[in-house]
């Protein structure tokens, strides 16, 4: 593969053309999930809030949307976690440090930061959806003194498939993150709650009108978790949801996210619930 400084970079600032990024880290994090830190040329930042995506390729094989990882953290570098589950993402699994990797972006809107300041951060993992919800968490990390409380919630279908395990324990230890994690199907050592990640909410003491709520997790788990958080009483437009559905192309041309008439690269992935409660098709 070539180094980065090696290819020439298309001068405009076009979110058609991708921009060529160099892996400078690279570890399996389980069977199906890798983890790549990636340099932007130049030592410039990618610009992404937390929630955000990048069309990820590599040139003969295709692109794909991927949840950015990382915090904004000003270093010119981010992070990515890729599930290898497709041609494209197949062949991203063999690629390590010092290869290249085709971004465009950042895409969408994610969580609304400004109104998340001062206020309680609930956060509400299941799966592939630590991953994106990984950025509101560290964003927060980084900035901890203007939050309240960080209350996490993570569930897994197996201990197998539980991600970022150093940055659990840490979270596990810290004093100002409050974590709970469930597991589905328990394993052998296995010492942890079993259960769907729903059995973690009722136990929390929430200060309604101070409580944030940010989730992303598998389909079938939005209708149950905001159910469970109804049932405690948080409005709606605490409530906010990640909704990356079908998004192909990122620039709102291709309809495959289309809802009615929301395109969820464009006018999400990140959305508040009440905005959305109307649209049958959305959860």
């Amino acid at each position: 593969m070539k180094r980065i400084e090696d290819v020439k970079l298309h001068e405009a600032q076009d979110l058609y053309y991708p921009t060529m990024c160099q892996v400078t880290q690279a570890r399996q994090l389980t069977e199906m999930e890798k983890w790549y830190e990636l340099e932007m040329p130049d030592g410039q930042d990618l610009g992404h809030s937390p929630g955000q995506f990048v069309e990820v390729s590599a040139f003969g094989i295709g692109e794909a949307p991927i949840s950015i990882s990382s915090s904004p953290s000003g270093t010119g570098r981010f992070e990515l976690c890729i599930r290898q589950i497709g041609t494209l993402t197949n062949v991203l699994k063999k690629y390590e440090a010092g290869d290249l990797i085709g971004i465009r972006g950042p895409f969408g809107k994610g969580y609304p930061i400004e109104k998340f300041l001062g206020k309680d951060i609930l956060i509400i993992a299941g799966g592939i959806g630590l991953v994106p919800l990984r950025s509101l968490i560290n964003y927060v990390l980084d900035h901890r003194r203007d939050f309240g409380r960080l209350i996490i919630l993570y569930g897994a279908k197996t201990p197998a498939e539980l991600l970022f395990k150093e940055e659990i324990a840490d979270w596990t230890t810290r004093d100002d993150v409050e974590f709970y994690m469930t597991v589905d199907q328990g394993a052998e050592n296995w010492t942890g709650n079993i259960g769907v990640i729903t059995t973690l909410i009722p136990g929390l003491d929430l200060n309604l009108n101070a409580t944030m709520a940010a989730i992303t997790g598998p389909p079938v788990m939005y209708k149950f978790v905001i159910m469970s958080l109804k049932s405690k009483q948080l409005a709606d437009d605490h409530i906010y949801v990640s909704l990356e559905r079908r998004m192909k192309c990122g620039v709102g041309k291709c309809g495959h996210c289309q809802i009615n008439g929301v395109y969820c690269c464009q006018d999400g992935p990140v959305f508040n619930y009440s905005a959305i409660k109307p649209l049958e098709e959305a959860l």
